[in-house]
Formats: structure tokens, sequence, C-alpha cells
């Protein structure tokens, strides 16, 4: 069996493609699920993808990842840089954890600059857009040694 990954997605992501197409693009987050769901075969995962504008109901599935999921992908969003009670849930996790961002936060206004949920995640992925999601689902599953056989070298275990 391979990687069985939750993908959790912060508040106003539900108008990704909408809301500010000049820093986040043009692509819908249906079409990002539907990408991640296409691929979560490639790499033998199983895929759980949630959104909510909701910090409790984010809180809510952290927890429930804890028997469902062997790692968790997160955007938080504007929960980022706020959020005491996703880190703290966050905590409880013992899977990899990766933060996903669609726009370069480091390259951003001081609002949007330092997040605080980077403290307590394995790795961060941002500026890639969309993509982002594809690249994290795939590191996700290559830091759970989950990445089929079948997979080039350089893909299931990159450089040695």
């Amino acid at each position: 069996m391979g990687a069985r990954l939750t993908i959790l997605n912060g508040p106003n992501l539900n108008f990704l493609g909408i809301r500010e197409p000049h820093i986040y693009g043009t692509t819908t987050l249906e079409a990002v699920e539907a990408s991640c769901r296409a691929f979560a075969p490639h790499i033998d995962a199983t895929l759980a993808f949630h959104q909510s504008n909701h910090e409790g109901e984010l809180v809510d599935w952290i927890q429930a990842a804890r028997g469902s999921a062997d790692a968790i992908i997160i955007n938080p969003a504007g929960y980022s840089f706020t959020s005491i009670a996703i880190i703290d849930a966050l905590k409880i996790f013992e899977g990899p954890i990766i933060e996903l961002h669609i726009s370069n936060i480091h390259a951003r206004d001081a609002l949007h600059r330092h997040s605080k949920i980077s403290s307590v995640v394995r790795a961060v992925i941002c500026g890639l857009g969309p993509y982002g999601y594809i690249v994290a689902m795939q590191a996700a599953a290559q830091m759970l040694d989950a990445l089929p056989a079948a997979l080039p070298p350089a893909m299931r275990s990159g450089p040695r």
C-alpha cells in the first residue's frame, strides 16, 4: 500500500482562480484537486483533499489525520501568520508535514512574509504556483519511502 496523503487548504482558497489572480493565478481549487487526484495513482497514493474557511474545522481534520493519513500537506493560507491552534494540532501529528504556498511568501509584503506554521513542519514549498501541490505530493511520498519502485531512482531518492 502506498502513502495516505491528506491535503488541507485554508481560508479563501475556495476563491482560488478569482481572488488576486496576479498573485495566485487563474487555476481554481477544483482544478488543483482534480490534478492531485489524477497524480495520486502515479505515486501509489490515496488522497483526502479538504478546504475550509474555519480554523476549528482545519484543526479537526489535522487531528483526524492521525488515524487516516501518513503525511499532511497544508496550505494554511491566512492562518499561516496567525494560528497557534493549527500549530498545536500539527505538533500532535507524527508523520511528515509539508507547508505549501502558491505564491513565494518570502517575496510578499510584511503581512504575508513570515509563516508561524513553518516552525512545526518538515518542509516548505512556495512560489511554484498550483504545481506546488504535485511537488508536495511526490515529496511527501518520498519522505515516507513510499514511491513506487518502478519510478526512476532519481525520482525516488534524488542525488545520493
